[in-house]
């Protein structure tokens, strides 16, 4: 039974990635009734990358190489144009940092020092860069939604994580601080929010569009970072939710103030609540709502963008439903939970749903009105980076997603022993909980012993690797000191196996490759100016290993990120389209949180520019938002140097657990 459905899971994402490219690519997304594409969000074949990672999960590591070689030889993100930065976020630095740590497994070639660099992880670094200076940014729109301010603390605390940099986790901790001190007397955010004023624009408070991943990050956060303040937010604002907003297990919208009543109505993108009840433990009143959630389903095959709960029917002019994956999301990390087999009924009504009014001979549609089933010409990239994913982890329960712990691999690094792949994988959208150690599954999957094994390490870590490695096998080494010879073999298959050969790993028992152990002995300094500048940079920096990385890939290291297009763009289509999904569908306003990302040209009106270093330093000199020490009293066990990666992790579950 489960074999069957997740092979028509397979043969659904495969029949709309296939559609994708052969119609659609190098645009954004697929239109499955022109059998063409558009570009939507940004220009940069968002559906490739957001889908990358469901590749390995599904188990193609072949295709999986392939998308790797072409987005890391051709992705150019240089390009003048107006962008989402919240979807940005999450569907492109989100997919490709899952890609750069799920390479190893996919059989693609790591270099040595992954996964603390790789190609994959500067690009994602690189358009991290680019997306910062919206948090610095005057005389451009100033009012967003509250998720379009805190929806950045996973994809920015990894980077940090993974490459030393502090800067975009801290970025990200100011804008969670600034909203969580601007909440209410009674607890609540609103909608929209002026960040240069603090003032909100929008005072409705509910968990739906324009709030939604705002707590689901607090909560992932708190465990991917292992982040106390981030869960002590949250179980704030839940207190908050369930007094003022729940009625019934279904979530309604109110005033922030007062928690009045303002809008009766369940949002489709409100499913991934159960989702993040069932990631604090809380199982019962997540398969509560999700019931609910479940019965809209059944009255109309779809769950409509919003359904007026006191009339019992789809909201006016938001009956659409654009193959949404919160649904679904939640019933994976509830039947992972629970093991209960009503909720894989729930998963085989969504698939039949989809296979029977969605699909079309050349992908699968948007449902325009859920009322008659009739489609419109757009699929969105979640539609295999998220609610494919999710329908397929449903049905494969054995899939290495799945790991609660039993299995991992150990990773000799030069800095010393890692492990890998040992489950807690946190998904930068929602999670699921299985006994005490939490399996997180979300659009693009993160593994949090990768962010273990690439920060807080000793200053002597780093003179060992500085005194025994060329310096140029390191991502971002000084130039000075290199001329950075792993940047050149990127482009030679017979040097990515040539290191591949060198590397061996236990894993359940079987011998695999591993990245190869370096000690002091192995090289000496290549002068001793060098050794005596390495000394110094390795006391400037303060004990963190990557401060010696500098700027990220310059835009002339990267080739042209398209080939020119066989069919020409239908840009009439293409702007009504965009409009009409960011007014109906987008949890954002048009004008949000969208602002130019410059590219290099010398045509281009000269404007100041943008210091990254400087907007860190005045963060720390203004020091807004004092942290509260008592927040970490409960969490020192977390922090305890001494005890096993995988020992820590599974305490979360009675730590963070409300009761």
């Amino acid at each position: 039974e489960f074999l069957v459905s997740r092979e028509e899971v397979r043969q659904m994402f495969q029949h709309a990635y296939d559609s994708y490219l052969k119609y659609a690519y190098p645009y954004d997304e697929l239109r499955p009734l022109s059998c063409d594409g558009v570009d939507t969000w940004g220009s940069y074949s968002l559906t490739l990358i957001d889908a990358l990672d469901t590749l390995a999960v599904m188990g193609n590591y072949t295709e999986f190489q392939r998308v790797v070689d072409i987005i890391t030889t051709k992705a150019n993100f240089g390009a003048n144009i107006n962008v989402s930065v919240f979807e940005t976020n999450i569907r492109i630095i989100g997919g490709l940092l899952s890609a750069h740590l799920l390479s190893y497994r996919a059989g693609v070639a790591v270099e040595p020092g992954w996964p603390c660099n790789g190609p994959l992880l500067q690009l994602a670094e690189d358009v991290a860069r680019r997306l910062i200076a919206a948090f610095d940014t005057i005389g451009e729109t100033s009012i967003t939604c509250t998720a379009g301010v805190g929806t950045f603390i996973l994809e920015f605390g990894t980077i940090s994580r993974l490459t030393g940099d502090p800067l975009f986790e801290e970025v990200a901790m100011n804008a969670l601080n600034a909203l969580y001190h601007h909440r209410s007397a009674i607890g609540l955010v609103g909608n929209h929010i002026d960040v240069q004023t603090g003032r909100w624009t929008a005072q409705d408070a509910g968990i739906g569009a324009g709030v939604d991943s705002y707590y689901e990050y607090l909560a992932k956060g708190s465990l991917l970072l292992q982040r106390p303040e981030l869960m002590h937010m949250f179980n704030e604002g839940r207190a908050a939710i369930d007094k003022y907003l729940k009625r019934d297990d279904w979530h309604l919208w109110v005033s922030m103030s007062k928690g009045q009543v303002t809008l009766p109505v369940f949002q489709s993108l409100e499913a991934y609540w159960p989702g993040v009840l069932s990631l604090i433990g809380d199982t019962s009143k997540a398969v509560k709502s999700l019931h609910n959630y479940h019965q809209v389903w059944k009255q109309y095959g779809f769950t409509p963008e919003y359904y007026n709960i006191l009339q019992g029917e789809a909201g006016a002019n938001r009956e659409g439903y654009p193959l949404r994956p919160e649904l679904i999301e939640s019933v994976m990390y509830l039947y992972r939970a629970t093991g209960d087999p009503y909720l894989l009924e729930v998963g085989k009504d969504i698939l039949h749903s989809i296979q029977h009014s969605a699909r079309t001979p050349c992908g699968y549609a948007t449902i325009k009105d859920v009322r008659d089933h009739r489609k419109e010409d757009r699929m969105e990239s979640f539609f295999l980076a998220e609610t494919t994913k999710y329908l397929y982890l449903l049905f494969d329960t054995d899939n290495f997603i799945h790991n609660h712990g039993q299995r991992g691999m150990m990773v000799n690094t030069p800095w010393g022993e890692c492990i890998l792949e040992a489950g807690g994988y946190i998904f930068n959208t929602v999670k699921h909980v299985k006994s005490m150690l939490f399996s997180f599954t979300e659009a693009h999957p993160i593994d949090p012993g990768a962010l273990h094994c690439c920060s807080g390490h000793r200053q002597s870590d780093v003179q060992d690797v500085m005194t025994s490695l060329d310096s140029g096998t390191l991502r971002g080494d000084l130039l000075s000191l290199s001329h950075r010879s792993f940047e050149a073999s990127r482009y030679k298959k017979a040097d990515r196996k040539s290191n591949s050969e060198s590397l061996n790993v236990e894993h359940d028992d079987q011998v695999a490759r591993v990245i190869p152990s370096y000690a002091s002995e192995n090289k000496s300094p290549n002068s001793i100016e060098d050794a005596d500048h390495i000394e110094k940079l390795v006391s400037d920096m303060g004990g963190a290993v990557d401060v010696l990385r500098v700027s990220t890939q310059n835009d002339g290291q990267l080739e042209e990120a398209k080939e020119t297009a066989l069919h020409s763009k239908d840009k009439e289509y293409s702007d009504i389209a965009y409009t009409k999904h960011k007014l109906n569908i987008s949890i954002f306003n048009l004008s949000s949180e969208d602002f130019a990302l410059e590219s290099n040209s010398n045509k281009l009106e000269a404007r100041p520019q943008f210091d990254p270093q400087a907007l860190l330093e005045r963060l720390h000199s203004e020091s807004k938002y004092k942290s509260n020490g008592t927040w970490e009293q409960d969490y020192h066990l977390l922090s305890c140097a001494a005890q096993p990666f995988l020992q820590r992790l599974s305490m979360s579950g009675e730590i963070f657990d409300p009761s």
